[in-house]
């Protein structure tokens, strides 16, 4: 279960354009002529919508009798029928001599139930007009929501996770994965047009659980951290320039290191590693010492068992702050940025049984990220 928490809209597809073919008018138009001043049009169509247009013109003008239901010199005829919804639309005006040309479509002002239609017909002084247009506008958006079958790729054994950066800058994203089971990472080159070479895998600490791919050391190629779950350790391999990996260099964290994040919390334009421990219900913050070495961890007391860590600026103040989901508090902690990479305690949010990740995005567009997590 997905639950998002706000700070303080659907595909669309309309229907096809449906083609109505005219029949013929089921009453002569010369046996309702009278002989004087009076033209009527009537159209009738066996389906259920119905346009009908009649144009009279006129050199002399007398008298326009209709029957209307509205005022002022619009002049509105109401046809009952039966479910068929046959619709029939008069248009009368005082002339001499008329000509009626009458079209049958699909109608934008015609309403349709299952016993009635209604046009409206507008009479305007010696020339009298009932016009019913039909246009269907029909919009469909196709969205790109499916895919191919997957293609496999063998990796470790237990793969827990796993992201995908480009490790030696062709401009094309390769695989880094962290295989619980061997004690390893791989990074799977990209091959071009969505393949991929076989991994190659680095020796890391027990149990490595977290695995994110970050420039670390300034030098515009990106590095590995892994938390390493049962070594109680952070390890960082530096990128020697070609998407190959220097071992590891290790740092002390709290007990059982379940999700690792890097990045600058203390604004000086290198990126830092936060971790959560899950085994000692702590955050670690450790520092950037600059050329990808850091500072031991400063320690925050969060919730029990925290499983996940996002770090965003949630109060727009230009600083970033931590979110944490502690899985055995069954809650979410918030730990504002204090300044200078420090942090205040956490402030804690009601959520659903053993959140086990957390991820803070805007969903509401109102330029405030919001917190959704999986409980």
């Amino acid at each position: 279960m997905l639950t998002p928490f706000f700070e303080t809209e659907p595909s669309t597809s309309a229907s096809a354009p449906t083609t109505i073919s005219p029949t013929s008018p089921s009453t002569s138009l010369s046996s309702l002529l009278p002989s004087s001043t009076s033209s009527l049009s009537t159209s009738t169509s066996s389906t259920s919508k119905t346009t009908s247009t009649s144009t009279t013109s006129s050199s002399t003008s007398t008298t326009t009798t209709s029957t209307t239901t509205t005022s002022s010199t619009t002049t509105t005829t109401t046809s009952t029928t039966t479910t068929s919804s046959t619709s029939t639309t008069a248009s009368s005006s005082s002339s001499s001599t008329s000509t009626s040309t009458s079209t049958t479509s699909t109608s934008k002002t015609t309403s349709t139930t299952s016993s009635s239609t209604s046009t409206t017909s507008t009479t305007s002084s010696s020339t009298s007009t009932s016009t019913s247009t039909t246009s269907s506008s029909s919009t469909s958006t196709t969205a790109c929501n499916s895919f191919l079958n997957q293609t496999t790729y063998s990796v470790g054994k237990y793969s827990y996770s796993v992201t995908v950066v480009d490790v030696n800058r062709d401009n094309k994203p390769d695989i880094v994965v962290a295989n619980w089971g061997w004690n390893n990472v791989g990074v799977l080159l990209n091959a071009g047009n969505g393949t991929f070479k076989a991994q190659t895998t680095y020796p890391v600490g027990n149990n490595p659980y977290s695995v994110v791919v970050v420039d670390v050391n300034s030098d515009n190629i990106p590095d590995i951290i892994v938390a390493n779950y049962a070594d109680n350790t952070v390890g960082v391999l530096l990128n020697t320039g070609s998407g190959t990996f220097n071992a590891q260099i290790t740092y002390t964290v709290g007990t059982k290191p379940d999700a690792v994040a890097v990045v600058d919390v203390n604004n000086d334009n290198i990126p830092d590693i936060v971790v959560a421990n899950s085994g000692s219900s702590t955050v670690g913050v450790l520092l950037n010492a600059g050329s990808g070495i850091f500072n031991a961890q400063t320690n925050y007391t969060v919730g029990t068992n925290p499983a996940s860590v996002a770090v965003v600026d949630v109060n727009n103040d230009n600083k970033l702050d931590i979110v944490v989901a502690n899985s055995g508090s069954n809650n979410i902690g918030v730990l504002l940025n204090a300044g200078s990479g420090t942090f205040n305690a956490q402030t804690i949010y009601s959520v659903g049984v053993q959140p086990i990740s957390v991820a803070v995005v805007d969903v509401d567009s109102d330029n405030k990220p919001d917190i959704i997590v999986a409980n």
